[in-house]
């Protein structure tokens, strides 16, 4: 089956960790069966090819995060980028585009579309396979999958079935009521909207050319910008008629706040940290190259990183984005598709920082026409290429490469530098691609 699997957003209410380009199902807090962190996207891309390794998986996403998957992913994942965001249903119509005109999958096969950040066993992404069965087998245009509720939640919309079936017809769609209203649908056998849903591909682009003016892919690409800012469950779901929902009942966690991470991340402190033995129920993720040091907290989240440091009562972080919207700050940390990049230092007229080239990787041919930059090697070897010159790269070598000089570095093996930027006018906007 296709699965499109949704990766957007901000990550706002995980800062200071995330930010614009590295989102919260990039963090590295979860654990694979070897031991070995993972991010929320790897272990979700992780379990659906443990269940079906036959399924096609294409990422949707945002052009400043696609770097991000490729590091984590690797370079042969499949990934359709947004120019711009404009909500849930473009990005999916772009994707369902791309699958068609570029992919070149069958307008009769089905495709599910889902979220990149629910914490759920492998029996969740069964369920989600065995709609490929089901929306071929039924005359229904959209099949649903929603989730048992644990509690009368007034965080998540539900859909109010026609009966208790395991697949039943939908009767309503209710948005995010109040905590009384929602006791009420649950006795109505209501279910959680979990973002999943499922169709044949012709339905989507069927349904997509009623109201949108476009020929394949890369001509929605070119309007993409002037698309309506519109969710998928207001511009399909909640129109459709003819539409059922699959029950699951299985354990599942909307993992968006910092409250609901700590219910699942795999270690409760990582990084340079300690903890007296009078916390309680404390999590701490450090990033930063200096220890922290916890004593008497209780129900307590802390997190330091290059962009900020977090100390709330993990109650009270559901409430953190309105407060980080508040603080203007660059990002100082991005994984890129060769490897990442951290902001040590920055002044007006000097940037200093680490660059991590992974193994056999390489920076774009480039330039730049307003700063100077001074490589300081301090770890593993590489190739500096300089207009055209190839020089070989060891720890303690220093190179300088002037405005407008043509280069890139390729790591023989992991290779870290130390990069200082020097210029009147430092931004990455400066910067020249070529072909060597």
């Amino acid at each position: 089956m296709n699965v499109i699997l949704l990766s957007g957003g901000s990550g706002k209410r995980l800062w200071p960790l995330s930010n614009d380009v590295r989102s919260k199902q990039f963090l590295k807090l979860f654990k694979d069966e070897n031991g070995n962190y993972e991010s929320m996207v790897q272990r979700v891309y992780r379990q659906i090819k443990a269940v079906s390794s036959d399924a096609k998986i294409t990422i949707a996403t945002s052009k400043t995060q696609a770097s991000a998957i490729k590091n984590q992913l690797g370079d042969k994942v499949s990934i359709c980028v947004e120019p711009c965001r404009r909500d849930t249903f473009p990005a999916i119509l772009l994707s369902a585009l791309y699958l068609r005109y570029e992919l070149g999958v069958n307008e009769e096969e089905v495709v599910a579309v889902c979220p990149v950040d629910p914490y759920v066993e492998n029996t969740y992404y069964q369920s989600v396979m065995s709609l490929e069965k089901i929306v071929k087998e039924s005359d229904a245009n959209l099949t649903l999958m929603g989730i048992t509720p644990t509690y009368n939640s007034d965080k998540y919309g539900y859909i109010i079935p026609k009966d208790n079936d395991f697949l039943t017809k939908v009767k309503e769609f209710k948005e995010k009521p109040s905590k009384e209203k929602a006791t009420e649908y649950i006795k109505q056998n209501a279910l959680w909207n979990a973002g999943v849903f499922a169709f044949k591909l012709k339905y989507l682009l069927n349904k997509a050319r009623e109201f949108i003016d476009f020929t394949d892919y890369r001509d929605l690409y070119s309007k993409y910008e002037n698309l309506e800012k519109i969710s998928f469950d207001y511009a399909v779901v909640e129109k459709e008629k003819d539409i059922q929902v699959l029950r699951y009942n299985g354990n599942w966690l909307d993992v968006g706040t910092w409250n609901t991470m700590t219910e699942v991340m795999a270690d409760n402190v990582k990084g340079n940290a300690v903890v007296d033995e009078k916390c309680e129920n404390t999590q701490v993720i450090n990033e930063l190259n200096i220890p922290i040091l916890c004593m008497g907290c209780k129900d307590m989240v802390i997190a330091a990183s290059g962009d900020g440091i977090l100390i709330s009562d993990k109650e009270r972080s559901g409430d953190i984005k309105s407060y980080v919207d508040k603080i203007s700050s660059d990002v100082k940390f991005a994984e890129k598709s060769w490897g990442t990049y951290t902001v040590i230092d920055a002044t007006s007229n000097s940037m200093t920082v680490k660059v991590s080239i992974n193994k056999g990787c390489e920076l774009s041919y480039h330039s730049h026409d307003y700063r100077e930059e001074v490589w300081t090697v301090v770890g593993g070897k590489g190739i500096a290429i300089i207009e055209g010159i190839e020089e070989s790269l060891k720890v303690g070598d220093v190179i300088t490469i002037e405005a407008g000089c043509k280069h890139t570095i390729k790591a023989i093996e992991k290779l870290d530098i130390i990069e200082v930027q020097l210029g009147d006018n430092i931004g990455c906007f400066d910067k020249h691609k070529y072909n060597k």
